[in-house]
């Protein structure tokens, strides 16, 4: 069963008509999802898989190009994320006690797409956290045309004593139920707000960051804080178990930042380089977030993935 939802559209660049549902996921967690329908021929219907901390008022740039080029556009709140239901006792903490978790959400997402009858094909677009959570769904069988992905989570960024560090005490904390503890470093503030513009390792752009902290000043309930232990232990066990299987027989272009400081950059080139439809381009000048980029940047981004959801197939696969 489908509920209206509020969406921002007063604090976003994506179109203002768009409707709002929340949705209920298998265990009982409710969902907001936001859609866009074009006014143009429909060529399909793209679903977007934000990062950890998104939500959908952020991804109104890509949103309002896809839905200008003839598509609709769905972008869902994660469990834990947005107006959807907080997971943690503490609702500013983004936690899971596993990935899987995150596949409930993807399945009501698809029920709600169904039960609007959006047209097909389907096309995806993966950020970061939403790319993990988007390969698993397609290696489950999630049927989609085309996949496009925004500086994926194949793997977390972190320096190798880190890396050495993180299993056990991620693994132990979790084991003896106090998974949900802040990560180090991290705590109720989302991460414009722990960080000046100047120290930032997301965006080049400061109208972007400048808006980001607009939204959430003028809505802080869309903003999530820290991720918690038990998050960081799940991240890292599915981004393990991922790497360790084939990818799927799908159309794949992926976009990382030579800036890239969030993911694993070299999980991302591992991975691209052993998928047969799938194509990897760096982008210069580039952070993490590539939608929330410079406008040279993040529009030639869009573009790119645009062209290649028109022709999937092509020499770039």
């Amino acid at each position: 069963m489908m509920e209206p939802a509020q969406i921002h559209s007063d604090i976003s660049t994506a179109p203002e008509a768009v409707d709002g549902f929340m949705v209920t996921a298998t265990d009982g967690v409710k969902l907001r999802v936001g859609v866009w329908q074009t006014t143009k021929e429909c060529l399909g219907t793209v679903l977007f898989f934000p990062g950890r901390g998104d939500y959908i008022e952020l991804y109104g740039h890509p949103v309002a190009a896809f839905v200008d080029a003839g598509y609709n556009a769905v972008v869902i709140d994660w469990r834990g994320h947005g107006l959807s239901d907080r997971i943690a006792p503490n609702p500013k903490m983004g936690h899971v006690n596993s990935f899987s978790e995150y596949q409930l959400d993807v399945q009501a997402l698809m029920t709600c797409v169904d039960e609007l009858q959006l047209p097909r094909p389907l096309y995806l677009v993966g950020h970061s956290m939403g790319a993990c959570i988007a390969l698993r769904s397609l290696m489950d069988g999630l049927a989609i045309e085309a996949a496009a992905f925004s500086a994926p989570m194949f793997g977390i960024y972190m320096a190798p004593y880190e890396r050495i560090a993180a299993w056990p005490l991620t693994w132990g904390l979790q084991a003896i139920g106090k998974g949900q503890m802040y990560a180090p470093g991290f705590n109720d503030k989302s991460y414009v707000f722990r960080h000046d513009f100047g120290d930032n390792t997301l965006t080049n752009s400061k109208p972007e960051y400048d808006r980001w902290i607009m939204q959430g000043t003028k809505c802080p309930d869309l903003h999530t804080g820290g991720p918690s232990m038990g998050w960081l232990y799940a991240a890292l066990k599915e981004c393990a178990a991922l790497d360790k299987l084939p990818s799927p027989d799908i159309p794949c272009l992926t976009f990382c930042g030579n800036q890239e400081e969030t993911v694993r950059v070299g999980s991302i080139r591992s991975r691209m380089a052993n998928w047969p439809k799938g194509h990897l381009e760096q982008v210069l000048n580039a952070k993490h977030e590539l939608f929330l980029e410079l406008p040279e940047v993040r529009e030639n981004v869009i573009r790119q993935i645009i062209a290649f959801f028109q022709s999937p197939l092509s020499s770039k696969a």
